[in-house]
Protein backbone atom coordinates (compact mmCIF):
# COMPACT_ATOMS: atom_id res chain seq x y z
CA UNK A 1 0.00 0.00 0.00
CA UNK A 2 1.45 3.35 -1.03
CA UNK A 3 1.70 6.22 1.43
CA UNK A 4 -0.94 8.17 -0.53
CA UNK A 5 -3.69 5.55 -0.09
CA UNK A 6 -5.97 5.90 2.94
CA UNK A 7 -5.66 3.30 5.66
CA UNK A 8 -8.99 1.50 6.16
CA UNK A 9 -10.51 2.11 9.55
CA UNK A 10 -11.32 -0.75 11.90
CA UNK A 11 -14.82 -2.13 11.29
CA UNK A 12 -17.83 -1.45 13.44
CA UNK A 13 -19.28 -4.57 15.06
CA UNK A 14 -23.07 -4.59 15.13
CA UNK A 15 -25.31 -7.31 16.55
CA UNK A 16 -28.76 -7.82 15.03
CA UNK A 17 -31.25 -9.52 17.37
CA UNK A 18 -33.67 -11.58 15.28
CA UNK A 19 -33.19 -13.29 11.93
CA UNK A 20 -36.45 -12.70 10.09
CA UNK A 21 -36.76 -10.51 6.98
CA UNK A 22 -36.27 -7.26 8.93
CA UNK A 23 -33.06 -8.55 10.48
CA UNK A 24 -31.63 -9.78 7.21
CA UNK A 25 -32.46 -6.58 5.35
CA UNK A 26 -30.82 -4.61 8.17
CA UNK A 27 -27.74 -6.79 7.80
CA UNK A 28 -27.75 -6.25 4.04
CA UNK A 29 -27.85 -2.48 4.48
CA UNK A 30 -25.05 -2.59 7.07
CA UNK A 31 -22.82 -4.81 4.95
CA UNK A 32 -23.24 -2.48 1.95
CA UNK A 33 -21.50 0.35 3.81
CA UNK A 34 -18.00 0.97 2.43
CA UNK A 35 -16.50 3.18 5.13
CA UNK A 36 -16.42 2.36 7.91
CA UNK A 37 -16.89 -1.30 7.13
CA UNK A 38 -19.38 -3.12 9.34
CA UNK A 39 -19.25 -6.67 10.67
CA UNK A 40 -22.66 -8.14 11.51
CA UNK A 41 -23.36 -10.86 14.03
CA UNK A 42 -27.00 -11.97 13.97
CA UNK A 43 -28.46 -13.82 16.95
CA UNK A 44 -31.69 -15.80 17.00
CA UNK A 45 -33.59 -17.52 19.83
CA UNK A 46 -34.58 -20.43 17.57
CA UNK A 47 -32.20 -22.98 16.10
CA UNK A 48 -33.22 -21.89 12.58
CA UNK A 49 -33.21 -18.53 10.76
CA UNK A 50 -35.67 -16.67 8.47
CA UNK A 51 -38.39 -15.85 11.02
CA UNK A 52 -41.87 -15.70 9.52
CA UNK A 53 -40.59 -16.81 6.11
CA UNK A 54 -40.02 -20.23 7.68
CA UNK A 55 -42.70 -20.28 10.37
CA UNK A 56 -45.31 -17.72 9.31
CA UNK A 57 -45.73 -17.73 5.52
CA UNK A 58 -48.34 -20.33 4.55
CA UNK A 59 -46.79 -23.61 3.35
CA UNK A 60 -48.65 -23.39 0.04
CA UNK A 61 -46.88 -20.11 -0.79
CA UNK A 62 -43.51 -21.30 -2.15
CA UNK A 63 -42.99 -18.15 -4.25
CA UNK A 64 -43.12 -15.96 -1.16
CA UNK A 65 -40.83 -18.35 0.70
CA UNK A 66 -38.28 -18.05 -2.11
CA UNK A 67 -37.16 -14.74 -0.61
CA UNK A 68 -35.07 -16.99 1.65
CA UNK A 69 -32.65 -17.25 -1.30
CA UNK A 70 -31.84 -13.58 -0.74
CA UNK A 71 -31.19 -14.27 2.94
CA UNK A 72 -28.82 -17.12 2.01
CA UNK A 73 -26.90 -14.72 -0.21
CA UNK A 74 -26.66 -12.15 2.59
CA UNK A 75 -25.50 -14.84 5.02
CA UNK A 76 -22.66 -15.72 2.64
CA UNK A 77 -21.00 -12.33 3.07
CA UNK A 78 -17.53 -12.54 4.59
CA UNK A 79 -18.43 -10.05 7.33
CA UNK A 80 -21.65 -11.80 8.40
CA UNK A 81 -22.18 -14.51 11.02
CA UNK A 82 -25.38 -16.14 12.26
CA UNK A 83 -25.90 -17.69 15.70
CA UNK A 84 -29.03 -19.60 16.66
CA UNK A 85 -30.45 -21.03 19.88
CA UNK A 86 -29.36 -17.87 21.69
CA UNK A 87 -32.14 -16.14 23.58
CA UNK A 88 -31.98 -12.47 24.53
CA UNK A 89 -32.90 -12.22 28.19
CA UNK A 90 -32.08 -15.84 28.99
CA UNK A 91 -28.62 -16.50 27.50
CA UNK A 92 -27.44 -12.91 27.01
CA UNK A 93 -28.71 -9.64 28.40
CA UNK A 94 -29.25 -6.35 26.68
CA UNK A 95 -26.50 -4.73 28.78
CA UNK A 96 -24.06 -7.50 27.85
CA UNK A 97 -24.70 -7.00 24.15
CA UNK A 98 -24.17 -3.26 24.52
CA UNK A 99 -20.86 -3.89 26.27
CA UNK A 100 -19.69 -6.33 23.61
CA UNK A 101 -20.82 -4.59 20.42
CA UNK A 102 -20.75 -1.08 18.99
CA UNK A 103 -24.51 -1.13 18.38
CA UNK A 104 -27.53 -3.38 18.87
CA UNK A 105 -30.31 -3.57 16.27
CA UNK A 106 -33.54 -5.18 17.49
CA UNK A 107 -35.47 -7.07 14.81
CA UNK A 108 -37.63 -9.11 17.16
CA UNK A 109 -40.96 -8.61 15.39
CA UNK A 110 -44.41 -8.72 16.96
CA UNK A 111 -44.41 -11.87 19.04
CA UNK A 112 -47.93 -11.95 20.44
CA UNK A 113 -51.48 -11.50 19.19
CA UNK A 114 -54.29 -9.07 19.84
CA UNK A 115 -57.15 -10.49 21.85
CA UNK A 116 -60.85 -10.22 21.10
CA UNK A 117 -61.76 -9.13 24.62
CA UNK A 118 -65.01 -11.10 24.71
CA UNK A 119 -66.42 -13.54 27.29
CA UNK A 120 -65.38 -17.14 26.72
CA UNK A 121 -62.22 -16.24 24.81
CA UNK A 122 -60.14 -18.61 26.96
CA UNK A 123 -62.31 -21.68 26.37
CA UNK A 124 -60.65 -24.69 24.79
CA UNK A 125 -61.08 -24.34 21.04
CA UNK A 126 -60.42 -20.60 21.04
CA UNK A 127 -56.95 -20.04 19.65
CA UNK A 128 -54.73 -17.26 18.32
CA UNK A 129 -53.73 -17.35 14.68
CA UNK A 130 -50.15 -17.06 15.97
CA UNK A 131 -50.50 -20.48 17.57
CA UNK A 132 -52.28 -22.16 14.67
CA UNK A 133 -49.92 -20.77 12.03
CA UNK A 134 -46.90 -21.79 14.12
CA UNK A 135 -48.43 -25.25 14.55
CA UNK A 136 -48.94 -26.01 10.87
CA UNK A 137 -45.60 -24.41 9.95
CA UNK A 138 -43.59 -26.54 12.38
CA UNK A 139 -42.49 -23.80 14.79
CA UNK A 140 -40.95 -25.65 17.78
CA UNK A 141 -42.82 -23.50 20.32
CA UNK A 142 -46.18 -24.55 18.85
CA UNK A 143 -45.50 -28.21 18.10
CA UNK A 144 -47.83 -29.37 20.87
CA UNK A 145 -50.78 -27.11 20.06
CA UNK A 146 -53.95 -29.18 19.63
CA UNK A 147 -56.46 -27.29 17.45
CA UNK A 148 -60.08 -28.33 17.88
CA UNK A 149 -60.89 -29.91 14.51
CA UNK A 150 -63.68 -32.17 15.77
CA UNK A 151 -66.60 -29.92 14.78
CA UNK A 152 -67.97 -29.38 11.28
CA UNK A 153 -67.64 -25.59 11.54
CA UNK A 154 -64.67 -23.31 12.33
CA UNK A 155 -64.80 -19.53 12.71
CA UNK A 156 -61.91 -17.26 11.75
CA UNK A 157 -62.12 -13.69 13.06
CA UNK A 158 -60.37 -11.09 10.91
CA UNK A 159 -60.24 -9.70 7.38
CA UNK A 160 -56.53 -9.68 6.69
CA UNK A 161 -54.11 -12.00 4.90
CA UNK A 162 -53.48 -14.13 7.97
CA UNK A 163 -57.19 -14.86 8.28
CA UNK A 164 -57.25 -15.89 4.60
CA UNK A 165 -54.21 -18.14 5.09
CA UNK A 166 -55.82 -19.92 8.03
CA UNK A 167 -59.15 -20.33 6.23
CA UNK A 168 -57.44 -21.61 3.09
CA UNK A 169 -55.38 -24.21 4.95
CA UNK A 170 -58.47 -25.49 6.76
CA UNK A 171 -60.27 -25.83 3.41
CA UNK A 172 -57.40 -27.24 1.34
CA UNK A 173 -57.18 -30.67 -0.22
CA UNK A 174 -54.66 -32.87 1.59
CA UNK A 175 -52.99 -33.84 -1.69
CA UNK A 176 -52.20 -30.17 -2.27
CA UNK A 177 -50.73 -29.76 1.21
CA UNK A 178 -48.66 -32.95 0.92
CA UNK A 179 -46.52 -31.23 -1.72
CA UNK A 180 -45.56 -28.41 0.66
CA UNK A 181 -43.34 -28.06 3.73
CA UNK A 182 -46.32 -28.13 6.12
CA UNK A 183 -45.46 -29.92 9.37
CA UNK A 184 -46.15 -33.65 9.35
CA UNK A 185 -48.13 -33.47 12.60
CA UNK A 186 -50.44 -30.88 11.00
CA UNK A 187 -50.95 -33.09 7.95
CA UNK A 188 -51.98 -35.96 10.20
CA UNK A 189 -54.43 -33.82 12.16
CA UNK A 190 -55.95 -32.23 9.05
CA UNK A 191 -56.45 -35.69 7.54
CA UNK A 192 -58.79 -36.44 10.45
CA UNK A 193 -60.42 -32.99 10.49
CA UNK A 194 -64.20 -32.83 10.65
CA UNK A 195 -64.28 -29.18 9.52
CA UNK A 196 -66.51 -28.71 6.49
CA UNK A 197 -67.37 -25.03 6.81
CA UNK A 198 -65.07 -22.11 7.65
CA UNK A 199 -66.76 -18.80 8.44
CA UNK A 200 -64.58 -15.68 8.19
CA UNK A 201 -66.00 -12.80 10.24
CA UNK A 202 -65.23 -9.19 9.33
CA UNK A 203 -66.42 -6.39 11.60
CA UNK A 204 -66.62 -4.01 8.64
CA UNK A 205 -67.40 -4.52 4.96
CA UNK A 206 -65.45 -5.94 2.01
CA UNK A 207 -64.34 -2.43 1.01
CA UNK A 208 -62.52 -1.99 4.34
CA UNK A 209 -60.85 -5.44 4.41
CA UNK A 210 -57.04 -5.37 4.47
CA UNK A 211 -56.19 -8.49 2.49
CA UNK A 212 -54.30 -8.37 -0.78
CA UNK A 213 -55.78 -9.23 -4.16
CA UNK A 214 -53.30 -12.06 -4.71
CA UNK A 215 -54.46 -13.77 -1.50
CA UNK A 216 -58.09 -13.52 -2.58
CA UNK A 217 -57.43 -14.85 -6.06
CA UNK A 218 -55.64 -17.86 -4.61
CA UNK A 219 -58.92 -18.98 -3.10
CA UNK A 220 -59.93 -19.81 -6.64
CA UNK A 221 -57.48 -22.73 -6.50
CA UNK A 222 -59.50 -24.41 -3.76
CA UNK A 223 -60.95 -27.32 -5.67
CA UNK A 224 -62.84 -28.67 -2.66
CA UNK A 225 -64.57 -25.53 -1.37
CA UNK A 226 -67.34 -23.18 -2.44
CA UNK A 227 -66.92 -19.50 -1.57
CA UNK A 228 -69.98 -17.67 -0.21
CA UNK A 229 -70.44 -14.01 0.80
CA UNK A 230 -73.00 -12.93 3.40
CA UNK A 231 -75.12 -10.95 3.96
CA UNK A 232 -76.70 -10.99 0.54
CA UNK A 233 -75.81 -7.82 -1.33
CA UNK A 234 -72.54 -7.19 0.55
CA UNK A 235 -70.71 -6.89 -2.77
CA UNK A 236 -73.31 -4.58 -4.32
CA UNK A 237 -71.24 -1.43 -3.97
CA UNK A 238 -70.23 1.11 -6.57
CA UNK A 239 -66.59 0.80 -7.62
CA UNK A 240 -66.30 4.28 -9.12
CA UNK A 241 -64.74 6.16 -6.21
CA UNK A 242 -62.80 3.26 -4.71
CA UNK A 243 -59.00 2.87 -4.79
CA UNK A 244 -57.71 0.46 -7.47
CA UNK A 245 -56.70 -2.22 -4.95
CA UNK A 246 -60.20 -2.26 -3.45
CA UNK A 247 -61.76 -2.53 -6.91
CA UNK A 248 -59.50 -5.50 -7.65
CA UNK A 249 -60.44 -7.13 -4.35
CA UNK A 250 -64.15 -6.75 -5.03
CA UNK A 251 -63.71 -8.15 -8.53
CA UNK A 252 -61.85 -11.16 -7.12
CA UNK A 253 -64.58 -11.81 -4.56
CA UNK A 254 -67.31 -11.53 -7.17
CA UNK A 255 -65.49 -14.02 -9.39
CA UNK A 256 -65.27 -16.47 -6.50
CA UNK A 257 -68.93 -16.29 -5.53
CA UNK A 258 -70.10 -16.49 -9.15
CA UNK A 259 -68.69 -20.00 -9.51
CA UNK A 260 -71.41 -22.68 -9.66
CA UNK A 261 -72.18 -24.14 -6.25
CA UNK A 262 -71.40 -27.81 -5.74
CA UNK A 263 -72.74 -30.35 -3.29
CA UNK A 264 -70.60 -32.36 -0.90
CA UNK A 265 -67.71 -29.91 -0.72
CA UNK A 266 -66.48 -27.57 1.99
CA UNK A 267 -67.82 -24.03 2.28
CA UNK A 268 -65.76 -20.90 2.88
CA UNK A 269 -68.19 -18.23 4.04
CA UNK A 270 -67.30 -14.53 4.33
CA UNK A 271 -69.67 -12.80 6.75
CA UNK A 272 -69.20 -9.04 6.75
CA UNK A 273 -70.41 -6.49 9.31
CA UNK A 274 -70.18 -9.18 11.98
CA UNK A 275 -68.16 -9.37 15.22
CA UNK A 276 -67.96 -12.08 17.89
CA UNK A 277 -69.41 -10.79 21.17
CA UNK A 278 -69.15 -14.01 23.23
CA UNK A 279 -68.00 -17.62 22.99
CA UNK A 280 -70.19 -20.17 24.77
CA UNK A 281 -69.67 -23.72 25.94
CA UNK A 282 -69.31 -25.86 29.06
CA UNK A 283 -65.56 -26.42 28.94
CA UNK A 284 -64.88 -25.83 25.25
CA UNK A 285 -66.20 -23.63 22.48
CA UNK A 286 -69.61 -24.84 21.32
CA UNK A 287 -71.28 -21.66 20.04
CA UNK A 288 -70.27 -18.20 18.89
CA UNK A 289 -72.56 -15.27 19.60
CA UNK A 290 -72.21 -12.70 16.84
CA UNK A 291 -73.05 -9.02 16.88
CA UNK A 292 -74.42 -7.29 13.77
CA UNK A 293 -72.71 -4.03 12.82
CA UNK A 294 -73.32 -0.97 10.73
CA UNK A 295 -70.76 1.43 9.33
CA UNK A 296 -70.62 4.97 10.70
CA UNK A 297 -68.15 7.75 9.97
CA UNK A 298 -66.00 9.06 12.82
CA UNK A 299 -64.70 12.63 13.17
CA UNK A 300 -61.98 11.96 10.60
CA UNK A 301 -64.42 10.50 8.08
CA UNK A 302 -63.18 6.95 8.56
CA UNK A 303 -65.91 4.31 8.52
CA UNK A 304 -66.04 2.32 11.74
CA UNK A 305 -68.17 -0.61 12.86
CA UNK A 306 -70.96 0.11 15.35
CA UNK A 307 -72.95 -2.62 17.06
CA UNK A 308 -76.62 -2.39 16.12
CA UNK A 309 -77.71 -4.67 18.94
CA UNK A 310 -78.70 -7.46 16.57
CA UNK A 311 -77.48 -10.93 17.52
CA UNK A 312 -76.87 -14.24 15.74
CA UNK A 313 -75.44 -17.56 16.89
CA UNK A 314 -73.33 -20.15 15.15
CA UNK A 315 -72.41 -23.63 16.36
CA UNK A 316 -68.65 -24.06 16.11
CA UNK A 317 -65.82 -25.97 17.74
CA UNK A 318 -62.85 -23.85 16.67
CA UNK A 319 -62.47 -20.06 16.80
CA UNK A 320 -59.27 -18.53 15.44
CA UNK A 321 -58.60 -14.87 16.17
CA UNK A 322 -56.58 -13.19 13.42
CA UNK A 323 -57.09 -9.56 14.36
CA UNK A 324 -53.49 -8.42 14.47
CA UNK A 325 -50.17 -8.84 16.22
CA UNK A 326 -48.43 -6.92 19.00
CA UNK A 327 -44.80 -6.53 19.91
CA UNK A 328 -43.63 -7.28 23.42
CA UNK A 329 -41.37 -5.03 25.55
CA UNK A 330 -37.61 -5.60 25.45
CA UNK A 331 -36.06 -5.23 28.89
CA UNK A 332 -36.50 -1.58 29.90
CA UNK A 333 -36.56 -0.03 26.44
CA UNK A 334 -39.32 2.58 25.95
CA UNK A 335 -42.41 0.80 24.66
CA UNK A 336 -45.73 1.98 23.26
CA UNK A 337 -48.24 -0.65 24.50
CA UNK A 338 -51.11 0.64 22.37
CA UNK A 339 -49.13 0.47 19.12
CA UNK A 340 -47.14 -2.56 20.24
CA UNK A 341 -43.69 -1.30 19.28
CA UNK A 342 -40.54 0.23 20.74
CA UNK A 343 -40.50 4.04 20.68
CA UNK A 344 -37.89 5.39 18.27
CA UNK A 345 -36.72 8.35 16.21
CA UNK A 346 -35.89 7.27 12.64
CA UNK A 347 -34.92 3.87 13.99
CA UNK A 348 -32.88 4.95 17.02
CA UNK A 349 -34.51 3.94 20.30
CA UNK A 350 -35.73 7.04 22.11
CA UNK A 351 -33.48 8.02 24.99
CA UNK A 352 -30.88 5.30 24.26
CA UNK A 353 -27.44 5.38 22.70
CA UNK A 354 -26.31 2.67 20.26
CA UNK A 355 -29.69 0.88 20.23
CA UNK A 356 -31.87 0.69 17.11
CA UNK A 357 -35.00 -1.03 15.79
CA UNK A 358 -36.19 -2.40 12.45
CA UNK A 359 -39.28 -4.21 11.21
CA UNK A 360 -42.49 -4.75 13.13
CA UNK A 361 -40.98 -3.90 16.52
CA UNK A 362 -40.19 -0.50 14.94
CA UNK A 363 -43.34 0.30 12.97
CA UNK A 364 -45.95 -2.22 14.14
CA UNK A 365 -47.26 -5.21 12.14
CA UNK A 366 -47.79 -3.45 8.83
CA UNK A 367 -46.52 -3.88 5.29
CA UNK A 368 -45.21 -6.86 3.38
CA UNK A 369 -41.80 -8.54 3.42
CA UNK A 370 -40.33 -6.01 1.00
CA UNK A 371 -41.41 -3.11 3.24
CA UNK A 372 -38.51 -4.03 5.51
CA UNK A 373 -35.92 -2.91 2.94
CA UNK A 374 -36.74 0.79 3.11
CA UNK A 375 -37.35 0.50 6.83
CA UNK A 376 -33.88 -1.00 7.35
CA UNK A 377 -32.15 1.62 5.21
CA UNK A 378 -33.60 4.41 7.36
CA UNK A 379 -32.38 2.78 10.56
CA UNK A 380 -28.91 2.05 9.18
CA UNK A 381 -28.51 5.62 7.95
CA UNK A 382 -29.32 6.86 11.44
CA UNK A 383 -26.89 4.37 12.99
CA UNK A 384 -24.05 5.52 10.75
CA UNK A 385 -24.67 9.19 11.46
CA UNK A 386 -24.46 8.37 15.16
CA UNK A 387 -21.51 5.99 15.20
CA UNK A 388 -19.30 6.48 12.14
CA UNK A 389 -17.49 9.62 13.41
CA UNK A 390 -16.22 7.93 16.57
CA UNK A 391 -15.62 4.53 15.00
CA UNK A 392 -15.52 1.19 16.85
CA UNK A 393 -15.08 1.00 20.60
CA UNK A 394 -12.68 -1.96 20.25
CA UNK A 395 -10.17 -1.90 17.39
CA UNK A 396 -8.31 -5.14 18.16
CA UNK A 397 -7.87 -7.49 15.20
CA UNK A 398 -9.00 -10.52 17.21
CA UNK A 399 -12.33 -8.98 18.18
CA UNK A 400 -14.45 -11.31 15.97
CA UNK A 401 -12.89 -14.40 17.55
CA UNK A 402 -13.36 -13.06 21.07
CA UNK A 403 -17.00 -12.23 20.37
CA UNK A 404 -17.72 -15.75 19.11
CA UNK A 405 -15.94 -17.30 22.09
CA UNK A 406 -18.04 -15.14 24.42
CA UNK A 407 -21.31 -16.14 22.74
CA UNK A 408 -20.34 -19.80 22.99
CA UNK A 409 -19.59 -19.35 26.68
CA UNK A 410 -23.09 -17.94 27.16
CA UNK A 411 -24.77 -20.80 25.27
CA UNK A 412 -22.79 -24.05 24.85
CA UNK A 413 -25.50 -25.34 22.45
CA UNK A 414 -24.94 -22.39 20.11
CA UNK A 415 -25.94 -23.16 16.51
CA UNK A 416 -23.70 -21.47 13.96
CA UNK A 417 -24.40 -21.01 10.28
CA UNK A 418 -22.61 -24.31 9.65
CA UNK A 419 -25.01 -26.01 12.03
CA UNK A 420 -27.98 -24.40 10.29
CA UNK A 421 -26.74 -25.63 6.91
CA UNK A 422 -26.62 -29.13 8.40
CA UNK A 423 -30.24 -28.80 9.59
CA UNK A 424 -31.24 -27.46 6.20
CA UNK A 425 -29.60 -30.40 4.45
CA UNK A 426 -31.29 -32.98 6.69
CA UNK A 427 -34.72 -31.43 6.09
CA UNK A 428 -34.29 -31.13 2.33
CA UNK A 429 -33.06 -34.72 1.97
CA UNK A 430 -36.06 -35.94 3.98
CA UNK A 431 -38.39 -34.13 1.58
CA UNK A 432 -36.83 -35.30 -1.70
CA UNK A 433 -38.39 -38.80 -1.85
CA UNK A 434 -41.85 -37.26 -1.40
CA UNK A 435 -41.49 -34.37 -3.84
CA UNK A 436 -41.54 -31.86 -0.99
CA UNK A 437 -39.19 -28.88 -0.51
CA UNK A 438 -38.34 -30.15 2.98
CA UNK A 439 -39.68 -32.11 5.92
CA UNK A 440 -39.21 -29.86 8.91
CA UNK A 441 -37.69 -30.89 12.19
CA UNK A 442 -40.15 -29.48 14.70
CA UNK A 443 -38.58 -30.09 18.12
CA UNK A 444 -35.65 -28.06 19.38
CA UNK A 445 -33.79 -31.16 20.58
CA UNK A 446 -34.03 -32.70 17.09
CA UNK A 447 -32.82 -29.50 15.46
CA UNK A 448 -29.84 -29.28 17.82
CA UNK A 449 -29.08 -32.96 17.27
CA UNK A 450 -29.02 -32.45 13.50
CA UNK A 451 -26.75 -29.43 13.90
CA UNK A 452 -24.32 -31.45 16.06
CA UNK A 453 -24.31 -34.70 14.12
CA UNK A 454 -24.33 -33.49 10.57
CA UNK A 455 -22.28 -30.29 10.65
CA UNK A 456 -18.88 -30.73 8.95
CA UNK A 457 -16.08 -30.84 11.51
CA UNK A 458 -16.57 -31.02 15.23
CA UNK A 459 -17.00 -27.39 16.29
CA UNK A 460 -19.22 -25.99 13.56
CA UNK A 461 -17.43 -22.68 13.95
CA UNK A 462 -18.50 -19.96 11.57
CA UNK A 463 -15.80 -17.43 12.44
CA UNK A 464 -14.36 -15.72 9.42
Amino acid sequence: MSGSEPVPSAPLHVVVVGSGPAGFYAAQALLAVAEPAVRVDMIERLATPWGLVRSGVAPDHPKIKSVANTFVEIAGHERFRWYGNLDLGADVTRDELLSAYDAVVYAVGSQTDRRLGVPGEDLHGSIAATDLVGWYNGHPHYRDVVPALHHSRAVVVGNGNVALDVARILCSELDDLRRTDIADHALEALADSAVREVVVLGRRGPVQATWTTLELRELGHLIDADVVVEPSGALDVSDDALPPVVRRNLAALRTLVDRPARSGVRRLVFRFLRSPVALHGADRVERVQIGCNELVADDTGRLRARDTGGREELDAGLVVRAVGYLGVPVDDLPFDPAAGHISHDQGRVVGRDREYVVGWIKRGPTGVIGTNKKDARETVQRLLVDLAPAGPRDRAADRPERLEAWLLSQQPELVTDVGWRAIDSVERKAGEPHGRPRVKLVRTEDLLDAARKHAPGSSGSSAR
